[in-house]
């Protein structure tokens, strides 16, 4: 259904026929940790979240899990090997 509250005539998902059911009643800007994100866009009353109705309780804990404007970095594991098993496997 359309947004009829803060963005006008944009599909979304918390419009019912009796208004926005989203917590508030409607949804909030986004917060400075969302600049640069693509998944914000402008609307005539400011910047506002394609994903995600309440942006800052995505950035509470850490990064979003939306953001793509954040670069993930790889984890490496450096796990222990036991050298008799690893010569076992090389005498295969």
């Amino acid at each position: 259904m359309d947004c009829s509250t803060v963005k006008k005539d944009t599909e979304c998902v918390f419009m019912t026929k009796k208004g926005c059911s989203f917590n508030g009643g409607s949804c909030h800007p986004i917060v400075e940790e969302c600049n640069g994100c693509s998944r914000s866009s402008e609307v005539s009353s400011g910047w506002y979240c394609t994903a995600c109705p309440d942006p800052s309780v995505k950035w509470r804990h850490g990064d979003c899990n939306f953001a793509t404007h954040v670069a993930k970095e790889a984890q490496v594991k450096n796990t222990k090997i036991n050298p008799l098993k690893a010569s076992k496997r090389r005498a295969r």
